[in-house]
């Protein structure tokens, strides 16, 4: 029998939680399945895994035999990690463990129970909303019972949480009775299973040995015949999230703000450091507001409704990512279920999430009125990682296709996140040698594929000889623009001027996008375009053909209507506004014509399956990486 425990120390703390977070990584893909509320979107375990992930890494950095240093390094870490509802919650906890304890060098159990209480209260101010029957129910029963077991004198750490344990385990089982998409679904609440998962870890270990190195979990299977509650219509699209950095952040103002924009408002942290968790229909608005209380940071906005349709797709084997340099309509992105994540705008020193934040046409009015310049960057790897630990739980695979590495490291970000995810096996990242409409045509491509039940080597195949002969060309609105980001120098400008060339720039198939001729004079430019891509089409090859504009839609349709003139064999086409990637250098006025010959037309020369020792996840070479 396991010598009593009296005092927990920042070393035993730490190798407690790490414990605990092994058992709660190891379940993540349960705590998905039974991911009903507040939507059910499936995400509670990656959201959950990702925000003690980060605590789990901090911890794993340095050794500090405080036990209030430790628990301030794990809330920090969570805080700054914080993913979902659960996860924004799980970070207000500890924060209210650590300040309580952060005075305290080694916790008795009457001040580990004083820590916990102050975590639940923590945990319960920071809702908006708060409900019973969910991760904040048994957060509270479990410090109730240890603050009672506590009061009887009990000092052996051992008996405080296996008694405590069994409170917490009761009140999970409780939760399936108290909502009401719990009943229906007959399934406890997820995010309190994930809480009960750190318990049951954290117990465990002491049980074996608290000086101990915790072991490295085993994956658990998740059970199939558990599934996700049925879907339904979202009030709120968008779970937003985002991080306010300041010296004094008023935060009462700042809740009852953010609360009139939408539901399931959560507000983790300090007045120094404050994280926001929020469903709503425009992310843009709560990250204006964010703006006015501070500094902005680590902004994201999934979409939960194509979450939920992914969590409840049982047809597709696939699931099919991409970045916004890629231009799609909207129409197809949830048709085909495309995951897209944003890459970042800078103007200045506000930032915004491409497409998220700033929609083309304010990024064109921006564009004009600031006089700062903009600067795109590559999304962090941590985005594509939170996309691809969600969609990996619930897809055989992930075929994810980017923005051409010879302009952007964003490829090179995704490659980065899916060699760190738990099934990196599954997930496949494709250069597309491509922007804009061309690498949306691609990945339009691939959700067709997907829709239809062909597997992650299968897609890669149909890329591999997509991606050659699919091309984007751009007809700038304006070179100002180019010689204000530096990308052309204004000596190149004023020669173009005065000769009245207009160059057009393509995306070649090394990946460059880079002149691939001039239009000479000013006059029928448009003219001059069709004739300059139809020159460059099989007069006996059928198309699809995008086209995108910068404010000048009405251009933009004259543009298609000469193009299926010139070229009638168009299988579809498409006309849509173009996003920051090409528009940033060539201002309003804009035009992006996208060209893919028809599958249709290449029948038989696309089904080349890839070798079968060739591991598709980190092919470098030809068109894929």
């Amino acid at each position: 029998m396991p010598a009593p425990v009296l005092e927990l120390n920042g070393a035993r703390l730490s190798r407690l939680l790490r414990a605990g977070i092994h058992r709660l990584l190891a379940d993540r893909e349960h705590l998905n399945r039974i991911n009903v509320f507040p939507v059910p979107d499936g995400d509670t375990g990656t959201n959950m895994a990702l925000t003690m992930g980060a605590v789990l890494a901090s911890l794993r950095r340095a050794a500090d035999e405080h036990a209030g240093t430790t628990l301030t390094r794990a809330a920090d870490a969570a805080l700054d990690g914080a993913r979902g509802n659960s996860g924004a919650i799980l970070a207000q906890f500890l924060l209210g463990m650590g300040d309580s304890a952060a005075s305290h060098a080694a916790l008795s159990t009457k001040q580990f129970a004083i820590a916990v209480t102050t975590g639940a209260t923590y945990a319960r101010d920071s809702l908006s909303d708060p409900r019973e029957g969910t991760v904040l129910t048994v957060i509270t029963d479990f410090a109730a019972e240890t603050a009672r077991l506590a009061a009887t004198g009990l000092h052996d750490f051992l008996t405080l949480f296996s008694q405590a344990l069994g409170k917490a385990r009761a009140s999970l089982q409780l939760t399936a009775q108290q909502l009401e998409e719990l009943r229906a679904a007959r399934v406890v609440d997820a995010g309190a299973q994930g809480f009960v998962d750190l318990l049951e870890g954290m117990t465990a270990h002491l049980h074996w040995d608290v000086d101990a190195e915790p072991a490295e979990p085993a994956v658990q299977s998740a059970d199939s015949e558990v599934s996700v509650g049925e879907t339904h219509d979202l009030s709120h699209r968008f779970c937003t999230e985002c991080t306010i950095t300041n010296t004094n952040i008023d935060r009462r103002k700042l809740r009852e703000r953010m609360a009139a924009l939408g539901s399931s408002l959560v507000l983790a942290g300090t007045t120094r450091k404050s994280k926001v968790h929020i469903h709503v229909n425009d992310p843009a608005e709560v990250f204006r507001i964010a703006n006015e209380f501070g500094e902005v940071t680590a902004q994201k906005a999934d979409d939960m409704q194509r979450q939920q349709q992914a969590a409840h797709d049982r047809q597709r084997r696939v699931a099919v990512v991409t970045d916004s340099v890629a231009d799609i309509p909207e129409d197809l992105l949830d048709s085909l279920g495309i995951h897209v994540v944003p890459l970042r705008i800078q103007f200045g020193e506000q930032s915004y999430l491409d497409k998220v934040g700033l929609s083309p046409e304010e990024f064109l009015a921006e564009l004009v009125r600031n006089p700062k310049h903009p600067q795109t960057s590559q999304p962090p790897a941590g985005d594509f990682r939170r996309q691809y630990e969600f969609l990996a739980s619930h897809f055989e695979g992930v075929v994810s296709i980017h923005v051409t590495g010879k302009v952007s490291g964003t490829c090179n970000a995704a490659l980065s996140a899916a060699q760190r995810v738990q099934k990196s096996s599954s997930i496949a990242v494709v250069d597309s040698f491509n922007a804009s409409i061309g690498q949306g045509l691609l990945a339009i491509y691939a959700g067709e594929l997907a829709a239809q039940g062909w597997d992650s080597k299968q897609i890669v195949s149909a890329l591999r000889k997509m991606i050659p002969l699919t091309r984007t060309y751009a007809l700038v609105g304006s070179m100002d623009y180019a010689v204000r980001g530096g990308r052309v120098k204004p000596a190149v400008k004023t020669i173009a001027s005065a000769l009245r060339l207009s160059p057009v720039l393509a995306t070649h198939v090394d990946g460059r996008v880079a002149p691939a001729g001039m239009l000479f004079g000013r006059r029928h430019r448009r003219d001059k375009l069709v004739r300059f891509i139809t020159s460059r089409l099989d007069k006996g090859r059928s198309y699809r053909i995008g086209i995108g504009h910068a404010n000048a839609e009405a251009e933009a349709q004259r543009l298609l209507e000469e193009l299926r003139r010139a070229h009638p064999l168009v299988e579809s086409s498409f006309v849509i506004p173009v996003g920051s990637a090409l528009s940033v250098h060539g201002g309003p006025g804009t035009l992006v014509v996208g060209v893919q010959p028809s599958p249709r037309s290449l029948i038989g020369h696309l089904r080349l399956p890839l070798p079968d020792r060739t591991p598709i996840q980190v092919i470098r070479r030809s068109f894929i990486y």
